[in-house]
């Protein structure tokens, strides 16, 4: 997700990028200038993790015992900030979402199919699904269940036994409601299932949201497979994670099929039905480029056609692209969301800069092919991604990326005041700049430390190390201490855990 900094600092940042937008009409300099303790340890919790896998890809099964499903194995935990949503009992595999959109009713009809693994054994289990919907009719291996739908939480009242799998069908309809989203940001106030005026639809989910649309495991620990099957009358069409695997129309209707061939988690998933037009690109690598943009919206496609240029400059930083297709799909929102495979972007001039589009694309190396166990530690998602971005904006405005950070670290002071430690904030603040900018400041400080050569092999290694899976605070710390050689407890614990900035070299 982006930073809200820019939509609220006000003329002198504005100025900022407009001359980056300026600058970057020329194209794409590969080159350029980038070389350049108070407070609570830092929690290094020894929690669960996702197990690590190799690349696998079940196809469009739905049979819990598929053992395609490995990737999706998961050790789900109970989220620290957030505890309400999610449930570790239930570790998904796949989710097969048929869904039925009526632009004119608002009306989402939709069939949920989900095989998920018992991490123990219990009388009922639950996951987290939108009020707005009504469960019309479930089946727990083909067998009729009863469950109870209070408030966001859906019983099933059936007993699980621990490392059995299970395939769970829920057929519900309603018109989803957005969820109230834990942040002071001035871009985004609600998360999930969002209707426009004429009846279109885009969903961002982070922290959580996913729920409002269907019943999921809602919290980040828990990896996924999904297919999409998104009905709707025509010419509108239904844009998901992964691959477009069909498009028809039938009677009148489209119908769009979509298969996501990594797991994810649920906050990284995205929904988006409207006209759309559809662009095919391709990377320099050969990794397949989509942009799903409104009819005759120049401007938007301008933009979209730019993540050629970012992939090609981030596998320069961050090594091979981690997955097999990427796609962008532009929105009504002010925010853009790093949705796995398919980034979600707002129709406004900043969400649409070619920084944010490099801001968004890092995250498919931090935050998506590795993502977080646990809320706390969105810090690792974002940090390292403005990092990237401040090593971008520093080659295309001619200045040092020591500049760009001393530019930033004016501001991180009041943001880590504000809304506490990166690696300890107020759970009120989710997604503030704190998250940002003095990770991006600590990243940037160790490259000092170490050195370019140590410090980018770093950054290059650690999505290949836990691949779809979920590794906590510990694992990603203690890993960094090894991959370097260098003892940093005192470091990071000052950087993620301090309540005042550290003091920079």
């Amino acid at each position: 997700m982006k930073s809200k900094l820019i939509a609220i600092v006000g003329v002198v940042v504005a100025v900022v990028v407009v001359a980056v937008v300026a600058i970057l009409v020329g194209g794409l300099a590969v080159g350029g200038d980038d070389n350049g303790t108070a407070g609570k340890k830092a929690v290094r919790s020894g929690g669960p993790t996702t197990v690590d896998t190799t690349d696998s890809d079940p196809g469009t099964t739905t049979d819990p015992e598929d053992p395609a499903f490995k990737a999706a194995l998961s050790k789900p935990v109970e989220d620290s900030l957030y505890p309400n949503v999610g449930d570790p009992i239930v570790d998904s595999l796949h989710y097969g979402l048929d869904l039925t959109w009526d632009p004119e009713d608002k009306v989402l009809t939709g069939r949920a199919e989900v095989a998920f693994r018992a991490t123990a054994s219990q009388q009922e289990f639950q996951l987290d699904f939108g009020e707005g919907l009504e469960v019309t009719a479930a089946t727990l291996d083909a067998q009729e269940v009863e469950v109870t739908h209070v408030g966001k939480d859906l019983v099933i009242k059936a007993p699980v036994t621990k490392d059995q799998r299970y395939l769970l069908v829920v057929d519900y309809e309603g018109t989803p409601e957005p969820a109230d989203a834990p942040t002071t940001r001035s871009d985004f106030s609600t998360t999930g299932f969002t209707i426009t005026d004429d009846g279109d639809v885009w969903t961002m989910q982070e922290p959580y949201g996913a729920y409002t649309w269907y019943p999921v495991n809602d919290q980040p620990s828990d990896k996924a497979f999904y297919d999409f099957t998104i009905t709707t009358p025509a010419p509108r069409v239904g844009i998901a994670n992964g691959q477009l695997t069909s498009q028809t129309e039938v009677d009148g209707n489209s119908v769009s099929r979509w298969h996501l061939d990594s797991a994810a988690s649920s906050y990284l998933i995205t929904l988006a039905i409207g006209e759309y037009e559809q662009t095919e690109d391709t990377s320099a690598s050969g990794v397949p480029l989509t942009y799903w943009t409104a009819p005759g919206d120049a401007r938007a496609l301008k933009a979209m056609k730019y993540t050629k240029r970012a992939v090609d400059w981030l596998e320069e930083k961050l090594g091979p692209y981690p997955f097999s297709s990427l796609g962008s799909v532009v929105v009504d929102s002010e925010s853009a969301m790093e949705t796995q495979q398919m980034i979600t972007y707002g129709d406004s001039d900043y969400t649409l800069s070619p920084d944010v589009v490099v801001h968004e694309i890092a995250h498919q190396w931090y935050g998506d092919i590795t993502s977080p166990s646990d809320w706390k530690d969105v810090w690792i998602n974002e940090g390292m991604a403005m990092y990237v971005q401040g090593v971008f904006e520093a080659q295309q405005t001619g200045r040092t990326v020591d500049d760009v950070m001393d530019e930033w670290a004016t501001w991180e002071k009041q943001y880590r005041a504000t809304a506490g430690p990166p690696g300890n904030y107020d759970p009120r603040t989710f997604g503030e700049s704190n998250i940002y900018y003095g990770p991006a400041l600590m990243w940037h400080e160790l490259r000092k430390k170490l050195g370019d050569e140590k410090f980018w092999a770093m950054v290059r290694a650690w999505p290949t190390v836990h691949k779809q899976g979920n590794p906590t605070r510990e694992e990603y710390l203690d890993w960094i201490e090894q991959e370097t050689g260098e003892e940093l407890t005192d470091f990071f614990d000052a950087w993620l855990m301090g309540e005042k900035t550290p003091k920079r070299s």
